[in-house]
């Protein structure tokens, strides 16, 4: 595991350092819609991975552990469930898998040169893109540090232990390092 992760047991470093992996991946993916809408250029195996990766990486591991561990912990200490940051990032989590999804949806046909599923594909990864590019600068610099002040070091540390349980796990038979290496291979091959 990353030790980077393991920064004074802080949910907001724990999370940036998620982030910094995600955000190559959202570079890699403006990237590849660029070579698709300016060169016609369909990388399809490394769009396949960008998506695999945001669905598994991006939600099923690092948004699950924000929605089923940190949320918990926030409305304890006192942040509203509904009507304040945490409603507003779990409505923006789910616009992200409809996002996915679509681009999921739409990637073979797109591929196949379908001028319909070119341009859905096309919008749900801009769309995705800029999403999370808002997601992230408001979790870094609002909500994840307001996390760590609330709680206690033993809180932290607790919350701390809880993620890397979370990150022994697998996403359709992937572990956290499968997904990460993911995102190392596309950003070798493509920058970002």
């Amino acid at each position: 595991m990353n030790t980077d992760q393991d920064a004074g047991a802080s949910p907001a470093a724990y999370f940036r350092d998620e982030h910094g992996i995600i955000k190559r991946v959202m570079a890699v993916m403006s990237h590849l819609a660029r070579l698709a809408r300016e060169e016609d250029r369909w990388e399809a195996e490394s769009l396949h991975s960008c998506v695999e990766f945001f669905r598994l990486f991006a939600d099923n591991c690092h948004h699950a552990k924000e929605e089923d561990l940190l949320f918990p912990v926030m409305v304890e200490k006192g942040v509203p469930e509904e009507g304040g940051p945490i409603g507003v990032l779990r409505f923006e989590h789910r616009m992200g898998r409809g996002f996915t999804s679509s681009m999921a949806e739409s990637l073979e046909a797109a591929v196949e040169g379908d001028e319909v599923s070119r341009a859905r594909f096309l919008k749900a990864a801009d769309e995705y893109i800029g999403l999370l590019t808002h997601h992230i600068y408001k979790e870094d610099f609002e909500f994840f540090p307001d996390a760590d002040r609330r709680m206690s070091s033993e809180e932290r540390s607790d919350l701390h232990d809880q993620f890397c349980t979370v990150d022994c796990g697998k996403w359709d038979g992937r572990s956290r390092d499968d997904l990460v290496r993911i995102a190392d291979e596309l950003t070798a091959r493509w920058g970002g």
